[in-house]
């Protein structure tokens, strides 16, 4: 397993940085062929009464990526004039660029509209323990304004124990955890929804649903037709392609109940991610020193590790 060193990973990070205004991360446009990095690493300075749910909702971050990518920064009292990282520069998921892709560790979907040369991304609550969310390709097969939730037994019997009993039915409304909008997918009792609590995006707080921001899930509302794609990855270790170089985004692997592990063995499934990449060539020219950094500090900022192979042909 790779030892930590967070300090040293994060020298290789923010040499990455770059400050710029309030550009939407939601619509990024994709790279060239051959290339997989979109958007650009942000900062901003804290206000006093900032908290870094209140940033990552502005700027459509989740709270852990915010975690992740401001190590040693309180998250609930950053403090007036703190220099606060904006994760927004992402190496495209591994795979077709086509509907619907959400990576567990990331915390994030990512929707290619058919047609279009742009990508938009937004930060999803996932499964809690005991709920994981599946790792499956399915699609969207129905989409529904202002639903109504009928809570399945097992959650009325989990609330009941927990002396918080649930209606057979929760209407429309303010109080309705689906929020404005969901989306049902074709394996049953997966739904892609809004949320009446903005807290709880970019974490695992769901019954293994996929919870969005209300305005984000309306947006995709607008865009994403029944029929559309939707494929759920497992990927904590992105490598990607941009100018020439070969870059690495480290994300905390989950375990088989959708929490966060510390016995995962991280060199392996580095490895494992590596040899995907056949555009990388056969010997690409890697600096593992900087690997072994990225990986421990795990906090999701691309980061440059070498070069593909002399010769190595980009990916289709």
């Amino acid at each position: 397993m790779f030892p930590r060193v967070p300090v040293v990973a994060r020298c290789f990070s923010l040499a990455l940085l770059c400050v710029a205004g309030t550009t939407s991360a939601l619509e990024l446009p994709l790279p060239p062929e051959g290339e997989d990095i979109v958007g650009q690493v942000r900062v901003v300075k804290a206000k006093y009464e900032d908290t870094f749910a209140d940033i990552g909702t502005a700027n459509d971050l989740g709270y852990l990526e915010m975690v992740a990518a401001n190590p040693g920064i309180d998250p609930w009292l950053p403090g007036e004039g703190a220099d606060i990282v904006l994760p927004t520069r992402y190496i495209l998921p591994p795979g077709p660029r086509e509907g619907i892709v959400i990576n567990l560790p990331e915390y994030r979907m990512y929707y290619y509209p058919k047609g279009q040369n742009v990508v938009h991304t937004y930060p999803l609550g996932i499964g809690r323990e005991g709920w994981g969310s599946p790792i499956i390709t399915t699609s969207v097969i129905a989409k529904t304004n202002n639903p109504a939730w009928y809570p399945p037994e097992s959650i009325r019997e989990e609330h009941a124990a927990d002396g918080d009993p649930l209606p057979t039915i929760v209407p429309p409304g303010p109080d309705n955890p689906l929020g404005p909008f969901k989306f049902t997918l074709g394996t049953p009792g997966y739904l892609i929804h809004g949320s009446n609590k903005k807290f709880g995006i970019g974490m695992r707080v769901s019954h293994g649903c996929f919870r969005m921001l209300n305005e984000n899930v309306l947006a995709l509302a607008a865009m994403a037709p029944v029929g559309t794609p939707v494929r759920i990855i497992d990927e904590p270790y992105k490598f990607g392609i941009s100018g020439g170089k070969v870059y690495l985004e480290a994300h905390t692997p989950l375990d088989d109940h959708g929490q966060p592990s510390s016995v995962v063995d991280k060199h392996a499934a580095v490895v494992n991610a590596l040899l995907k990449r056949e555009d990388l060539g056969r010997d690409p020219r890697l600096d593992w020193d900087v690997i072994r950094d990225v990986v421990a500090a795990e906090d999701g900022l691309p980061v440059e590790i070498g070069e593909p192979a002399v010769g190595a042909s980009p990916a289709p």
